[in-house]
Parts: structure tokens; C-alpha cells; sequence
């Protein structure tokens, strides 16, 4: 985050009095945030290299974030939408012997013998940042289980220019910040772009209040995921209201828009642009741009990316690529086959994605889904359960699917979106379910399907962070299940 503070500083230096940060504590200016990251550094000196942070929805977790930036900590996130049993492993994994939590949640670290603090601040100004600082990204990915994904200086710098360039960022805008700063995305899109041009923030951790938020902020750009997006356009919907004519960039992202979405979105007058990335190539590969949109795709590559199709899998390449994961062997373990707590030897260039894909005629990305979820049916017939997924998710009283392995046919997991749904009877989905697919060939209509609530989704861990639904677990469940 080195060039993000140099910038964010001299922004301070010529607007002090521009707007930095809006949330329900009141505005902080470019000024009084630049002393507050400063004052704050200075007081988390004695901290150890490596220190987790529970960061609170509020002014206080990008001000602890950027402080421990500048005073060149490793950071390790805590997301509160983890499971506790995800935290504990984080905690152990990373190593931590520290974590920066606010007082009213430090219940949800308080593990073994690490020391939970709150920051104070310095007497003095932290003057300039001290050294290049690391962040470790644990993701849950289709696990359950997180990994430390290693990224650096060199991966955090590229994402932010090139994210700035194809957001067409300055500092006109008025971001507003929607997504749990625990988010890699966040961080990047959210947080460090807009600060970084000298926009403004406006953070709204309440997803009942982007419609509201949003008008009265007049934002202009946002980082949305899906699910956001929905509840987004479901509000307007109701209100019978348009988006604010202010906005002119929502970046979408995390998981596939279903096509009937984007078009209730475009309908309310919001300005999508789907967006494609992971972790491990520091949240963004590729991204439609303003004016620059593509249905069914994700764009272009960011400058400084290039992706290419090998046997039908997306690889990445490029300065984002990630140092590695965290405690995991980069080929430069010691002779006694120690692994190095981080990785010591040069960074891959090449990410290797596990999803499938292609790049059509005009260069943009069309994403598949991911290479192992392909279902072989019992007749020999390869599907490819995002194809399915995408006919039936065109029903807006459908909320999530996950299309799995049933033998001669796909089945069909069910997550309702409408009250009228989730009584309905075996007979009715299959119905349903039928009349979505009528355009897919026989040997790909889900058959035996089911609806299931999402509350029982969560309580079995069938389900990501981001709304994705584990289609190898819910499979391996259901067939568990008597």
C-alpha cells in the first residue's frame, strides 16, 4: 500500500478540506484522516510484524487498515462473516500473537493466548510510512477450510492503477462502500482506489440502505456482489423509483450476475459492469468498462494482466499474481524441509485458475464456471452446471440454484427468492424446473429437484461468504442424507 499512501498524502497536502470519509459518525476530511492514520501508527509501533485485524464497519477499520499499512505490518483480515471455527483456524495459521478488534466484538477472537488490542495513538505524527507492507487474504474457496493467499507491494500497487484506469477513477467521484471491509475487493476497489485519486467515501454497511445511501450521497461508483445487487434492484422495484442519475460505474463481482438480474438492473437505471476475479490475482482480472460493456462477458483483462485458454481453463499472468499461500512450499524450502513462514522465492507469474472459459472475438472474457464442477451423467453426457443454472436463475422468485450429479439427469437445489415458492410441492418444481430448461436438450433438464431455505443451507456450510453455493458439498450431503 506504499504508492496508495503516497498518493492518499499528497492528496491531503493540496485538498485538506476535501472529503475523505462519510459514515454515521459525521466527514472526515483528507486532513484530519491523514493525521488520524498517522497518530494511529504511531501508536501500534510496538505491535509485533504480523497482526490480524477484526475490522469494524466504520471509519475505524480504513483507519486501522492504512495505519498498520504505514507502519509496514504484515495484515491479516478476520472477516466477521467467517465462522468462528474459520477464525480459530486463521488465527493458528497465520501464526498470530496479535489482533486489532474493537471492544464490542473481541469476543469473536478471543482464541488461545493471542492478545486482543484497540488502538491508541501516538504523542507524535508517524512521519512517512516505514517499509512496504504485506497483506494475507485468507479465502474460503469451495473448502470451507481458508488459505492465506500472500500478496505484496507489487500485486496491490498494480491492482489499484490499473482498477483506476479502467474505472475511469478521479477525484470527482463519491464511492459508496458497501461490501465488508474484510474483503480483498473492498479493500482494493473500495477503499484504496478511490482514496488513492482523492474521491470520496461514503460507508453504508446496511444493505437495506444503498437505495436510500445512494441518493443521498449522489454516489457515482460502487463495487457491488450479487446479492447486493438484487437487494438493490428489489428496492426500487417496490418503490417504483430509477437509481440516481449520479451514477455512472457499478462494478459487480465475486459471483456470475444471473442474466435476468442485469436485466431488472438495467430496467432501475443502474449502470452494471460485470467484473471477474479471485484472490489469488489480487481481487480483479478482468472488468467491462464505462461505456465499454459487454453482455455475457466480464470484459477485457486489467492493464498489466494478460489471460489466456489452456485446454479450456482460464490462466492468468501478469503483476497481481500472488507470492503464494501462506505456509505452503514455493520451491525454496530450506535443505531440512522447513517451509518458510513466507514465501522467499520469486513470485509465480502464472495463476492457473480452475475455471473454465474463453475469450471471444472482440478479446473479453466469457467465465464458464469451474473445470471440476462438470457433471458426467450416468448416459455419458458432459454438463456443465452454470449452462443449466443461468435458464433456471432467469425466474426472479428463484434465489440461488446449484445444479448437481443425479444419475441420467442433472438435479436441481433450489433456494426460493418468493414466499409463493417455498411451499410449493414436488410436482410444482418439477414443473417449474422444466419449463425454465425447455430450451436445454433432454439429457441436461435437472430432474428429482429440490427446494431447500437458505437458513438451512447456512447452518450445514453449504454455502460461501459470497452466496455461493458448495455444489460438491450440497451433492455429497444429499446423498448422505437418509
Amino acid at each position: 500500500m506504499f504508492e496508495v499512501l503516497t498518493a492518499f498524502m499528497g492528496h491531503a497536502r493540496h485538498r485538506p478540506h476535501h472529503p475523505a470519509i462519510l459514515d454515521a459518525g459525521g466527514c472526515l476530511t483528507y486532513s484530519e484522516l491523514a493525521d488520524a492514520i498517522r497518530r494511529t501508527a504511531a501508536g501500534i509501533d510496538s505491535l509485533p510484524d504480523k497482526v490480524g485485524l477484526l475490522a469494524p464497519e466504520d471509519r475505524r477499520g480504513i483507519i486501522w487498515y492504512l495505519a498498520l499499512a504505514w507502519a509496514g505490518r504484515t495484515i491479516v483480515p478476520l472477516p466477521g462473516f467467517f465462522s468462528t471455527a474459520q477464525r480459530a483456524h486463521i488465527i493458528h495459521d497465520a501464526g498470530l500473537k496479535t489482533v486489532i478488534a474493537a471492544p464490542e466484538e473481541a469476543d469473536k477472537v478471543r482464541m488461545g493466548a493471542c492478545a486482543i488490542v484497540t488502538p491508541g495513538v501516538g504523542s507524535a505524527l508517524s512521519a512517512t510510512p516505514s517499509r512496504e507492507n504485506r497483506c494475507i487474504i485468507y479465502t474460503s474457496g469451495t473448502t470451507g477450510r481458508p488459505k492465506g493467499v500472500v500478496l505484496g507491494e507489487r500485486q496491490l500497487s498494480a491492482s489499484v492503477t490499473a482498477l483506476i484506469e479502467a474505472a475511469d477513477a478521479s477525484g470527482d467521484d463519491r464511492t459508496l462502500a458497501v461490501l465488508p471491509a474484510a474483503l480483498l475487493l473492498e479493500q482494493i476497489a473500495g477503499i484504496a482506489v478511490p482514496l488513492s485519486v482523492g474521491a470520496s467515501i461514503m460507508l453504508c454497511p446496511d444493505p437495506h440502505a444503498i437505495a436510500t445511501a445512494a441518493a443521498t450521497f449522489a454516489a457515482t461508483t460502487t463495487v457491488l456482489v450479487p446479492d447486493l445487487l438484487s437487494a438493490w434492484v428489489g428496492v426500487l422495484e417496490r418503490l417504483k423509483q430509477r437509481a440516481p442519475a449520479s451514477l455512472r460505474f457499478v462494478a459487480v463481482g465475486g459471483a456470475p450476475v444471473p442474466p435476468r438480474l442485469a436485466e431488472r438492473a438495467e430496467a432501475v437505471g443502474l449502470p452494471i459492469h460485470e467484473g471477474y476475479g479471485l484472490s489469488e490475482c489480487c481481487a480483479v482480472v478482468a472488468l467491462n468498462r464505462p461505456g465499454d460493456r459487454a453482455v455475457g462477458t466480464v470484459g477485457r483483462p486489467i492493464s498489466g494482466v494478460s489471460v489466456t485458454i489452456d485446454r479450456g481453463e482460464i490462466v492468468v499472468a501478469g503483476a497481481t499474481v500472488m507470492d503464494g499461500y501462506h505456509r505452503e512450499p514455493t520451491g525454496d524450502a530450506s535443505c531440512d524441509g522447513t517451509i518458510p513462514e513466507l514465501p522467499m522465492a520469486s513470485p509465480p507469474a502464472v495463476w492457473r485458475t480452475g475455471d473454465a472459459g474463453h475469450i471471444d472475438g472482440n478479446g473479453r472474457l466469457v467465465v464458464a464456471g469451474r473445470i471440476d464442477d462438470v457433471i458426467t451423467t450416468s448416459t455419458g453426457r458432459n454438463i456443465h452446471p452454470d449452462w443449466i443454472e443461468q435458464m433456471i436463475l432467469r425466474d426472479p422468485r428463484i434465489r440461488r440454484c446449484a445444479v448437481i450429479d443425479g444419475g441420467s439427469h442433472p438435479r436441481a437445489v433450489l433456494v426460493p427468492g418468493a414466499e409463493s415458492l417455498s411451499h410449493a410441492t414436488a410436482a410444482e418444481i418439477e414443473a417449474l424446473v422444466a419449463a425454465l430448461c425447455a430450451d436445454a436438450p433432454d439429457y441436461a433438464r435437472p430432474r428429482a429437484n429440490l427446494m431447500i431455505s437458505e437458513t438451512a443451507l447456512v447452518q450445514q456450510g453449504l454455502i460461501t461468504a459470497n452466496g455461493r453455493l458448495r455444489r460438491w458439498a450440497i451433492a455429497a450431503t444429499l446423498t448422505e442424507t437418509p
